[in-house]
């Protein structure tokens, strides 16, 4: 790909400078480089929501077939689920998430949809292991290692949630990913899709085009 000289001009103004310099600076200053890499950052950045899609389903949906069992398929209104949830006084609040969304929503269905991933990957965190996992994580999650203790399978889903939501969140923001890792944050993905079920993993890992633009990185 190449770019005239009025393009070389009039796009890095339109994108912004101080947005380009990022990929300038990675570039040794060369424009026509930047915006072959900014291009293969939006086309990696398009991709990868696909995988992450999967694993945002898939985890949510594990949780909510426990937090059925558990609290009944009314838990989004179980005011002791609710007390149970952290409330902080700064920062995200899953308690408060929860209540809005339920006040909003009619059905179970659609609170679902509208709580914030981060709702979901603290539910993960050790406060829950008496009530919701240590018994049962494993038939939530029935394909992750049996050599994983109960507190390590735990631990391993939020962290890694944890690091793909910090990913996802810089894609919704449109900024740079090209300096991570994004082999290893899409084997995470893979992973924890396919502790929940391994066709579903294969049927990912078979429609995502992640791994070749990888390896087509500028």
């Amino acid at each position: 790909m190449t770019f005239s000289h009025n393009e070389l001009l009039k796009i890095p103004h339109t994108l912004s400078e101080p947005r380009f310099a990022t990929y300038l600076q990675h570039c040794n200053n060369d424009k026509m480089e930047a915006l072959k890499l900014y291009r293969w950052n939006l086309e990696i950045s398009s991709a990868l929501v696909i995988p992450i899609h999967f694993l945002e389903i898939s985890l949510r949906n594990a949780a909510v077939e426990r937090l059925d069992i558990v609290h009944t398929p009314n838990w989004a209104r179980n005011n002791g689920f609710i007390q149970a949830l952290p409330n902080p006084k700064k920062g995200y609040s899953p308690r408060t998430n929860l209540q809005a969304v339920a006040r909003q929503q009619p059905t179970a269905g659609k609170i679902v949809a509208e709580l914030k991933f981060v709702f979901w990957e603290k539910l993960f965190t050790s406060r829950h292991d008496v009530v919701l996992w240590n018994k049962h994580i494993n038939n939530i999650f029935p394909f992750a290692p049996k050599t994983l203790t109960t507190a390590e399978l735990r631990s391993q889903i939020h962290d890694d949630t944890f690091i793909i939501r910090k990913l996802r969140n810089r894609i919704s923001h449109h900024e740079p990913i090209f300096t991570r890792n994004l082999q290893e944050d899409y084997e995470k993905i893979k992973t924890l899709v396919s502790w929940r079920d391994d066709s579903t993993a294969a049927w990912m890992e078979n429609t995502q085009t992640v791994t070749r633009l990888i390896t087509e990185k500028p």
